[in-house]
């Protein structure tokens, strides 16, 4: 049995993604991006309304574990974001080493300034704790500990981290890596992952997003449809914007790139999500973040059912922090495993089950086979189309990319 079966939400398997509404871009080189005109390319930032939400919390008073090829808290957009972290690769160098690009990308995506021109994080009052891992890259050129992502998992559970963002995945599961997971959760964190972009080219269970305890974030095009390539099954429980989203294009720093984040930036995106919902309602524990943040998701299925494309739906953190929509539920039952955790602190009054708390979420046949035809929109509270009002008006794209690998593999972005 592979990893992800034994979740307790039935899955109904649907006929094959299509996403023909757009097309691939990877068959050309990524072009430079003036750091001037990067800002401008953030479609998604108006499109979950962070203006207004930011009124209210950019993420003050949560700090991301950003596990990934490191993180450069020189750049314009992270000066004073970086918390001092964890080189978990036992090569040369240590946190702050970005040997690719890519996590620095991430951190930016949840909490840069913007300053400089630089990328703006949906979360800029959050805080970054970087944790350094290998590609398959790297491995190359480096003796590395091979057992590098599930001491950073454990690492980031440790620290002051209330949330874990992982742009990486590998097709092994290892016995190390699964209990790391599970300690995240015994320790109140939420751990947001990739769940990978081969969805093409095998669809294989990708780690450590299909671990029960993990959040796997997928992607869909600009109408909410799943995007062509992003896996799809047991592990996805989420969508974010990925779409078309500047990365920093190496380890130089000098140039961002035109491109797709991929599921890359749809994790990192999901993960400032969270912080801002987390930052708003400050007493609440992880279980009860995630179960408002499923509970909000943009769908056009009944609710407490899955598609294996989009999981709960559209991820909308504006439903919670501008219109208080979404029930919390029980605060120390994972709305992932619908078990107790172990690490969450006890509700002084008791709180209502949501629908994902209080019973187990089934798969919508219909709904997966909708989304593989390229109906797959999701909807808002008063059924409008999700691509008309992610977060509540705006249109939005959330398209795959490429995420990093042991073998791993990382995004463009």
């Amino acid at each position: 049995m592979t990893a992800g079966m034994g979740r307790p939400q039935k899955r109904v398997l649907g006929a094959l993604a299509v996403a023909a509404s757009w097309s691939l871009v990877f068959a050309g080189a990524a072009q430079p991006a003036a750091a001037a005109e990067v800002q401008s390319k953030q479609w998604y930032l108006s499109a979950m309304q962070v203006e207004e939400m930011w009124k209210i919390t950019t993420g003050e008073g949560i700090k991301v574990a950003v596990i990934d090829s490191g993180v450069n808290p020189s750049t314009a957009s992270l000066r004073g974001q970086v918390l001092k972290g964890m080189d978990a690769t036992g090569a040369p160098g240590d946190e702050t080493d970005d040997y690719a690009g890519h996590g620095t990308t991430m951190a930016e995506l949840i909490a840069g300034t913007g300053r400089g021109g630089g990328l703006k994080g949906l979360a800029p009052g959050a805080k970054i704790i970087p944790l350094r891992v290998s590609d398959t890259e790297f491995q190359k050129e480096h003796s590395v500990n091979a057992h590098d992502t599930a001491d950073a998992m454990r690492a980031a559970a440790d620290s002051d981290a209330k949330i874990i963002s992982m742009s990486v995945s590998s097709e092994f599961s290892t016995s190390r890596e699964r209990e790391a997971a599970k300690y995240v959760e015994s320790k109140g964190k939420i751990l947001f992952a990739s769940v990978g972009n081969n969805a093409d080219r095998g669809n294989k269970d990708h780690y450590p997003a299909s671990y029960p305890q993990v959040v796997g974030v997928a992607s869909a095009d600009r109408d909410g449809k799943v995007s062509k390539y992003s896996q799809n099954g047991n592990s996805v429980n989420i969508a974010a914007p990925g779409d078309k989203i500047p990365y920093w294009c190496d380890s130089s720093f000098r140039d961002y790139c035109d491109g797709d984040g991929g599921t890359s930036a749809a994790t990192a995106i999901a993960s400032a999500s969270a912080a801002l919902v987390w930052s708003a309602n400050p007493d609440w524990t992880a279980n009860q973040v995630l179960n408002v943040l499923f509970d909000t998701a943009g769908r056009d299925w009944e609710k407490g059912t899955l598609s294996k494309y989009l999981g709960h739906g559209l991820i909308r953190p504006a439903m919670n922090i501008l219109k208080g929509k979404g029930n919390p539920g029980d605060p120390d039952i994972s709305p992932l495993t619908e078990e107790r955790t172990n690490g969450s602190p006890a509700s002084p009054a008791p709180s209502t089950p949501s629908a994902s708390a209080s019973q187990q979420p089934t798969r919508n046949e219909k709904a997966d086979e909708a989304v593989a035809a390229g109906d797959g929109r999701a909807a808002s509270d008063d059924g409008a189309p999700v691509s008309l009002i992610l977060g509540g008006i705006a249109v939005v794209a959330v398209l795959g990319g490429v995420v990093f690998a042991v073998v791993r593999r990382r995004g463009s972005a």
